[in-house]
């Protein structure tokens, strides 16, 4: 029997520029209901980091998250957004689950005289929730020999994802230039619910993120006269939603494990794991979803989530290289004592980071991680959302080697 009893949620909203993807301060950001009176519920100003602070939000009951068919268990805001020197942006549709933190990123235009107010950014339904078209089943693993459709001779991380935002005949769909670990979050956030349990999740993820890696890897597009990755059609890929908002749970396993992929044994390219919802839509041979979450409730841990759907003999691989990152993690945590390359690498990553996000703050790139050191990766994993230990792991590593490369990309254009 479901609780009916509103419960709430968080949302944090971020202001980027859409000509360099830096932060915007002292924008103005009103939310209000979808389909309400238009009234603001509040009015916030982003901080030197682009942010605001993080709100309560009123939502549906957590049990309509937990159990298919029943009510939108996610409420929805609009959100518009002014700054001096931008053009205002309207979102309309961000969504708040219950006992989950929702992340809009919100990119503002800078004023133009031959440009004229940006469209209202529409979020539609939830996939769980709305109806969308059901995949149409591929082969799991792609013919190697005579198509000629595997070109990559290893798997590699893509660092972006072109997205057809519409069907394979939709010509005129644009497409979308959207980071790796941006569209995984995306997607993710549009099929899942995030406050289901982390195994879960993480399951979720591991499928979606191998399912990608294979349209990457065999270039499955591309070899058909395609010039995009993958589409944004349910019936072909998964749903991906322009300028949507993401979920902090789902955000930080996707960057624990965005280099993951699903395999099988003598079998090189990542598996192509489809599933469904497994209410709606039921697929006896791939992942249910709401089955997923189901044996997370009971304790299964991600492969066993995974190989209860998809067989004993799949596997978790680690892709051999990340594209557009100058520099491997060092395989193991940057902490108080550290030194070597490393650690001066990092400093100056910091440094630069620091010209452009004030709440850093600048260190001197000695190779020893001291205090100083120590203070700026906190207010690095401040501005981030990443726990603020003041430990570069896996996680910070890759975020510092993600936000320099954009940077150093604008610096190298200017």
């Amino acid at each position: 029997m479901q609780n009916d009893t509103p419960d709430s949620g968080q949302l944090l909203i971020r202001v980027n520029s859409s000509l360099n993807n830096f932060p915007i301060s002292g924008a103005t950001v009103s939310i209000s209901v979808t389909g309400g009176d238009g009234q603001p519920l509040e009015q916030l100003d982003t901080d030197t980091s682009g942010q605001t602070e993080e709100i309560t939000l009123r939502t549906p009951p957590i049990d309509y998250s937990m159990e298919p068919g029943g009510p939108r268990p996610y409420s929805e805001f609009n959100i518009t957004v002014s700054a001096p020197g931008y053009e205002p942006q309207v979102v309309d549709g961000t969504e708040v689950l219950p006992e989950s933190t929702a992340l809009q990123t919100i990119r503002l235009r800078p004023l133009s005289d031959n440009e004229g107010v940006p469209s209202p950014i529409i979020i539609p339904d939830h996939t769980l929730y709305g109806e969308y078209p059901p995949k149409i089943a591929e082969p799991e693993v792609k013919p190697i020999a005579e198509t000629g459709n595997i070109v990559l001779s290893r798997v590699v991380v893509p660092e972006t994802i072109v997205v057809h935002d519409g069907t394979i005949s939709n010509t005129s769909a644009p497409n979308y230039y959207v980071p790796y670990k941006d569209y995984i979050k995306n997607v993710a956030s549009s099929e899942i619910y995030a406050n289901w349990p982390e195994s879960t999740i993480t399951a979720n993820v591991l499928a979606i993120m191998s399912f990608t890696m294979n349209r990457v890897y065999t270039e499955w597009y591309r070899n058909k006269g395609y010039d995009f990755t993958i589409t944004s059609s349910t019936a072909y890929d998964h749903k991906w939603i322009y300028g949507r908002n993401y979920f902090e749970s789902i955000s930080v396993i996707v960057d624990d494990i965005f280099t993951n992929y699903l395999s099988r044994p003598d079998v090189k390219q990542p598996i192509l794991t489809q599933y469904c919802d497994g209410q709606r839509v039921t697929c006896p041979e791939w992942m249910s979803q709401w089955g997923s979450r189901s044996l997370g409730e009971q304790g299964y841990s991600p492969i066993e989530i995974l190989r209860y759907y998809y067989g004993q003999d799949m596997y978790i691989n680690t892709a051999e290289q990340i594209s557009g990152i100058p520099s491997s993690w060092p395989g193991s945590d940057l902490t108080i004592g550290s030194t070597g390359p490393k650690v001066q690498q990092l400093q100056e990553q910091l440094n630069s980071i620091a010209s452009i996000y004030s709440a850093i703050p600048s260190i001197t790139p000695d190779g020893i991680y001291g205090e100083s050191t120590k203070n700026a990766v906190e207010a690095f994993q401040n501005v981030f959302g990443l726990p603020q230990t003041g430990v570069v792991d896996f996680r910070t590593w890759y975020k510092v080697s993600e936000i320099y490369v954009g940077i150093s990309r604008i610096a190298e254009l200017n």
